[in-house]
């Protein structure tokens, strides 16, 4: 937690006032049992009901001041601690945003989602009692001491016994308490994942009839949560009767051995009241400690998760913003030096020692089976992953020397998963460049070939889209996603098997608009369709992450049989001739 206390830098002052009136309240209710003491042995004894009036309107006045304080106090802490919580929820969010994609492969999205909620909650509340109570439990403590010793010191060891009981207590409890918190944080993250597959596949639940095993799946989460936090309140509930018990019969020794001082003149029965309501104090003011005591710790666990991911290194953390990049460097285009790349944990690399070189005003096509490695080529140009060795050039500058921002600037990807939000359809294209005006749109959406089924929807490009798109077809998404790269207008266009929902005759339009604008652009399309990529300029067989083979069409034909498989598969024995 101390280090992310960095996040309350912009609050001091807050903190600092809201410190300084929680010390004057403390004051405050110290100094009530005293005017109480002086109302019961001057007042009441003597029955001198104007000074009962006096002290009484003073005592009253003292517990308004005290009620202003911490009014103050709170809204000044709550001030504080809010605004830490939101600082620290941007701080991940802007982190995550920059994450590469092993780090999400790495944390998992349901913790991700548990951390930025749940865990900054946690850390957020803690902070915000440690405001509320770091001053006033010590200043109740000590201060309530201080006035006991001079009420009656001998009176006070009492206390000598009755505190030790209570801070024994405490540890023990909070013993077996603690390590269940980091327990139901981690089953928060089972029920989270579990909660978010039911939900994104539904579908697919559906349609297997497998509701009911799904169901019980959560049930059993679910339930393991709730038993964690049962045994953790169980064992935390103990805590408040336990201590109560203590108080209660601290507090009996104290009226007995008080009545005992009476009798023999050592104190007075408004002292030994005043001595009650400081030993009370003195006590809360524990219990406020111990309830500090255990949330910390837990908090300590939530403060740990958060920096967790805030350590991850991303793929941003560079100096590639002052990088010169020029197009008429010697090596133009995109070129591939013996790359290799694995995914976390895997046995065998997803590329193995791939060379090659995509020029401008070229297509360049990657075919090979499921698992071939196509979208990994396209998500390494991305700096998606990183490779594990070799490098990868554009323009003759490896693009680990460039800044995100800048190289992704470059690049329009269509993604093999449609990515669309919710929103009007204008707004979807519109992400490809946020400036676009309304033609340019409309240019946009004409060359993807939706021209046609957006002026069909009720309200054109304003009509609305459902999360995920899931009011549009497979094809209709792949459309609109291809529009918003070819707004961007970039040097190089990604497009990672966009075309497999389309029927041929679209498909075979699509490729001659796209033919038309990109004629100066690194075009690299990644596909399973012989015909989408039959007329490229260089075509990349893989196979297992490795080269079968490089060439156009005919020359593959000749020499390549991976590829003369993928063609044979696709294409009756008149077409293959």
């Amino acid at each position: 937690m101390i280090r992310l206390s960095k996040y309350l830098l912009p609050y001091r002052w807050p903190i600092v006032f809201s410190l300084v009136f929680v010390f004057l309240e403390s004051l405050a209710d110290l100094f009530l049992p005293t005017i109480m003491a002086e109302i019961v042995d001057t007042g009441i004894v003597k029955k001198d009901l104007p000074y009962i009036w006096k002290l009484g309107i003073v005592m009253l006045l003292v517990t308004l001041l005290a009620g202003g304080f911490t009014l103050t106090a709170n809204y000044l802490a709550s001030k504080a601690a809010a605004g830490f919580g939101r600082d620290v929820r941007n701080r991940l969010f802007a982190r995550v945003e920059a994450f590469p994609l092993q780090a999400f492969d790495q944390v998992g999205t349901a913790s991700l989602i548990t951390r930025t909620t749940n865990d900054v909650a946690q850390v957020e509340q803690v902070c915000m009692m440690i405001l509320k109570m770091i001053a006033t439990a010590p200043l109740m403590c000590i201060g309530g001491l201080i006035m006991a010793v001079y009420k009656d010191a001998r009176l006070s060891l009492v206390l000598a016994v009755v505190l030790p009981l209570i801070f024994l207590s405490i540890l023990v409890l909070a013993k077996k308490g603690l390590p269940l918190f980091k327990q139901i944080q981690v089953k928060t993250d089972r029920l989270n994942l579990i909660l978010r597959e039911i939900l994104t596949g539904i579908r697919v639940i559906r349609s297997f009839n497998q509701t009911k095993h799904e169901l019980g799946r959560f049930n059993r989460a679910n339930r393991e949560i709730t038993q964690t936090a049962i045994r953790v309140n169980q064992i935390m509930a103990a805590a408040v009767p336990l201590i109560m018990l203590i108080m209660n019969l601290a507090l009996i020794a104290i009226v007995w051995f008080g009545s005992m001082r009476i009798d023999v003149g050592a104190i007075q029965v408004g002292d030994l009241m005043a001595f009650i309501q400081y030993a009370m104090l003195i006590m809360v003011s524990i219990l406020m400690g111990a309830m500090l005591f255990i949330m910390i710790p837990r908090a300590q666990i939530s403060a740990a998760r958060i920096n967790e991911v805030l350590d991850i290194r991303t793929a941003a953390d560079n100096n590639g913003a002052r990088v010169h990049l020029s197009p008429a460097d010697s090596e133009p285009g995109i070129v591939f030096k013996d790359v290799t790349h694995y995914y976390p944990g895997a046995e065998k690399p997803a590329l193995s020692h791939l060379s090659f070189a995509a020029r401008p005003g070229e297509t360049t096509a990657v075919i090979g089976g499921t698992g071939a490695g196509k979208s990994t080529l396209l998500n390494l140009i991305l700096r998606f992953y990183e490779p594990e060795s070799g490098n990868i050039l554009f323009n003759g500058v490896d693009i680990r020397k460039l800044s995100l921002k800048r190289l992704r600037g470059m690049v329009g990807y269509v993604p093999q998963k449609t990515g669309l939000f919710t929103g009007t359809v204008a707004e979807n294209v519109r992400y490809g460049d946020e400036q676009a005006t309304d033609q340019k749109v409309w240019q946009a959406i004409r060359l993807a070939q939706a021209e046609n089924f957006v002026r069909k929807m009720a309200g054109g490009c304003d009509s609305l889209i459902s999360q995920g798109g899931k009011n549009l077809s497979g094809g209709q998404k792949q459309r609109l996603a291809i529009a918003r790269a070819l707004l961007r207008k970039p040097a190089v266009y990604l497009l990672d098997d966009c075309f497999s929902a389309l029927d041929y005759k679209t498909d075979m339009e699509l490729r001659a608009e796209l033919k038309k604008i990109t004629n100066s652009a690194i075009v690299i399309v990644a596909a399973q369709r012989i015909s989408t990529i039959v007329h490229a300029d260089q075509i990349i067989v893989l196979n297992e992450g490795k080269t079968a083979g490089i060439g156009t069409h005919q020359e593959l034909m000749a020499s390549c049989p991976v590829y003369r498989e993928i063609v044979a598969s696709q294409m009756d024995r008149e077409e293959t001739l």
